[in-house]
């Protein structure tokens, strides 16, 4: 990829530290991003994280406003540590299954980071201060299960902070609807296309809607579309550089999309919130006390050495906006993160820039469709080595009480 030229980086530097002096600048780059209606959630939870107090320090410390999971989170907390082992064993003697087990543990750490927020969710007048549980992965293509399993988890968290995550595929659009309609808070994990946004953007709106036919209150609602980034570049990188390296015709063009279609649609996407929640539609609820869904940026770590181990959060700073990211990239912009509303430069031009994305003889929708698929599969692979190393966990327990009773 090309680098900004000298006098260019000059000039935006120069234009980022007039906006620093607007809003005051702190010493912790990660307290500065909520002047520009950004907030940072962290995509990781681990019950010795709550037990240490180290979630409460970063919340303290670093302004964190929500948390997010899924079942890879969870399949590395669980299976990965020993955080869980005494808490297992009392549920194994206790007789409980493995889906009780899973549920049990789960839940638990939900209401605990649900907790923990709850002072800036009632602060912020429920703007913000979310943490998310995800429906089981093997419900992915099934609506009536997803909506039955959303209903049970909010059920069971009981926390008016709590998001019940849904994926973007075809057969979550009407969960979507359904659980909003019922006042349920909803994650639309696991999308990836501007398509595929406007539908769920539209699922909203008709949830929203719904909810309002019944006279119920619109604005204890909230929901989060978590657009997933670096996976975009992950998988269009290797053609842009093959048209690179060999096709002369196309190698300027591929030069320009080349570690750039994910912040490309990102912009994209964003321009399309804008549009939706702007609209006289959204209006309408709007003066019924109805919020913005707003947009999520997630998958932000950068998988690629060679670019910025903060490429996906620099580039998408904007008002409304989320960007939840590893503990990790927390840290890195902790230590060197420089916030500035970057989100709409030049958002016009990348959106017509998408456009020419078939000159490479890229389909942007294909791509997308099939990372949707590979991502629930990734989720469902990750969610049954959860599952399996509960089972071998409660196996042991009740290995040793049958021969305690011997």
């Amino acid at each position: 990829m090309k680098s900004k030229s000298e006098p260019a980086q000059v000039a935006s530097d120069a234009v980022e530290a007039n906006e620093g002096e607007k809003i005051g600048i702190k010493a912790n780059p990660l307290l500065n991003l909520e002047a520009f209606g950004q907030s940072i959630w962290m995509d990781f939870i681990r019950r010795g994280m709550i037990s240490s107090g180290q979630l409460k320090q970063l919340i303290e410390a670093d302004g964190l406003g929500g948390v997010t999971s899924n079942p890879s989170i969870f399949e590395k907390a669980i299976a990965g540590s020993h955080d869980y082992d005494d808490a297992i064993r009392t549920l194994a003697a206790k007789d409980k299954n493995v889906d009780q087990i899973y549920t049990a543990l789960t839940v638990e750490d939900i209401q605990h980071v649900a907790d923990l927020f709850r002072p800036a969710y009632e602060r912020l007048n429920g703007a913000d201060g979310f943490v998310s549980l995800e429906v089981s992965p093997n419900l992915a293509r099934d609506t009536a299960k997803t909506i039955a399993e959303a209903r049970r988890l909010w059920t069971a968290v009981a926390r008016p902070n709590v998001m019940i995550k849904v994926p973007a595929t075809r057969e979550g659009l009407p969960a979507i609807r359904e659980l909003v309609g019922e006042g349920i808070n909803v994650n639309i994990t696991l999308l990836f296309g501007l398509a595929r946004y406007r539908q769920v953007a539209e699922a909203y709106l008709a949830g929203l809607e719904s909810l309002a036919a019944a006279g119920k209150p619109l604005k204890s609602v909230a929901s989060v579309a978590s657009f997933f980034l670096s996976r975009i570049d992950v998988l269009l990188d290797p053609r842009l550089e093959k048209l690179m390296a060999s096709d002369k015709s196309k190698a300027d063009l591929a030069a320009v999309f080349h570690g750039q279609v994910a912040i490309f649609s990102a912009k994209a996407a964003y321009q399309i919130y804008q549009e939706i929640f702007a609209s006289e539609r959204f209006g309408k609820l709007k003066a019924q006390g109805a919020r913005t869904q707003r947009l999520l940026w997630a998958s932000t770590s950068t998988k690629n050495p060679a670019y910025s181990d903060l490429k996906y959060v620099e580039a998408l700073i904007g008002p409304e906006t989320i960007n939840t990211i590893p503990l990790e990239t927390l840290a890195a912009y902790r230590d060197h993160g420089k916030p500035a509303c970057r989100l709409t430069h030049d958002a016009v031009k990348a959106t017509g820039l998408l456009r020419r994305l078939g000159e490479m003889g890229i389909d942007l929708d294909a791509a997308t469709q099939q990372l949707e698929d590979e991502g629930v599969q990734k989720f469902v692979q990750a969610f049954d080595l959860l599952m399996k190393a509960l089972k071998e966990k409660r196996g042991a327990t009740r290995q040793v009480l049958a021969i305690g009773k011997i």
